[in-house]
């Protein structure tokens, strides 16, 4: 392959998602929100699994882990993408570049792999509930988790020693908000044929292998769902996959649109908006999705609110009208007064 010179590439010009001045303000506060999102909902999920016993399982590990990976992409973009915003000079050096889409491709393809993970610990728990403890281990898991990292840096090294041994001779202006492969291939004055097989190539085959996995995984699931006689039981069971299969949905199909589609169909300005939905958007999703229907994270957070509260001199818990009585839902200190009549009852030491 033809080593590029790269004395006339010392640092590239990022264009953005838009050279509209007018535009740069609002699109700052916008991402500026998205990114504290991000940081509140995965930084407080991880925090959550760490504190509550209850959710000391493997879902929720790969969760953690999960929600580790969308943080630390989102990291790895949102802060230099929001500085463009406001700078005149949009630049990030040459090893500035390596660096972000190097750590990039390693947290995006390990977090693809933990998706089939999961779903491989779904289909144990509903397929196999008897041979769950045993099968899902502590070792197992990290293992597992240790194993997508590995591919992630793999992929990660190859795809970055290959893409900057390319020439950028012609021109350093990246259209792009970030260092990605595509805008880098078109930029590149060398011949990018054998990258672009390289890149299809193990792109392709995380996402595919990863996509049968989950896809194989579900059609037991269903299948043994479907043989519930419990209209209960196939409800719960149904609703422990539901935020897992949600979320998968939301990666696949843009990985898929992104980097399953031959060279000729790309257009830099339909991948920017696919780009900030897949490494920015789905982050801030993903604690959303796995919170907001699951009453397991509900109890916890409930748990530790409750918790923090008592701490602080005042508890809180929830209670229920019934029979002309308020019935108490979930326990609270016997030396607690309650001093509201709302659903909601806070009550003071």
């Amino acid at each position: 392959m033809e080593r590029g010179n790269h004395s006339e590439a010392t640092e590239f010009i990022l264009s953005g998602l838009t050279d509209c001045p007018e535009l740069q303000i609002p699109l700052f506060v916008v991402f500026l929100l998205i990114y504290s999102i991000t940081l509140v909902g995965n930084g407080g999920m991880i925090l959550l699994i760490m504190i509550d016993p209850q959710l000391h399982t493997p879902m929720y590990f790969f969760l953690r882990i999960l929600s580790f990976c969308d943080l630390c992409v989102s990291s790895i973009l949102s802060p230099k993408m929001l500085f463009n915003f406001l700078a005149e000079r949009k630049s990030i050096s040459y090893t500035g570049c390596a660096v972000q889409m190097s750590l990039c491709i390693a947290f995006a393809d390990a977090e693809c792999l933990l998706l089939s993970v999961m779903a491989y610990d779904r289909y144990v728990a509903i397929c196999k509930p008897l041979l769950y403890t045993v099968t899902m281990s502590r070792k197992l898991c990290k293992q597992l988790v240790a194993g997508a990292f590995a591919v992630g840096m793999v992929d990660s090294i190859i795809c970055t020693c290959f893409t900057f041994q390319l020439s950028f001779c012609n021109s350093n202006i990246i259209n792009h908000f970030f260092c990605d492969i595509p805008p880098l291939l078109e930029l590149s004055s060398s011949d990018t044929c054998s990258n672009e097989i390289l890149l299809f190539a193990f792109m392709g085959c995380i996402t595919v292998i990863s996509f049968v996995t989950v896809l194989l995984s579900y059609v037991y699931i269903i299948s043994t769902i479907l043989q519930i006689r419990s209209a209960e039981g196939r409800h719960k069971a149904f609703s422990t996959c539901s935020f897992h299969f949600t979320a998968v949905s939301l990666l696949y199909g843009t990985q898929f649109f992104m980097y399953l589609r031959p060279t000729s169909s790309y257009s830099m300005d339909t991948d920017k908006v696919a780009s900030v939905f897949y490494t920015l958007v789905i982050p801030m999703l993903n604690p959303l999705i796995y919170s907001l229907g699951n009453t397991e994270v509900k109890d916890a957070l409930r748990r530790a609110m409750n918790k923090l509260l008592t701490n602080s001199g005042i508890c809180l818990t929830k209670y229920w009208f019934s029979d002309g009585e308020w019935e108490q839902v979930n326990s609270i200190p016997s030396h607690c007064n309650v001093i509201s009549h709302s659903p909601w009852k806070y009550c003071s030491l």
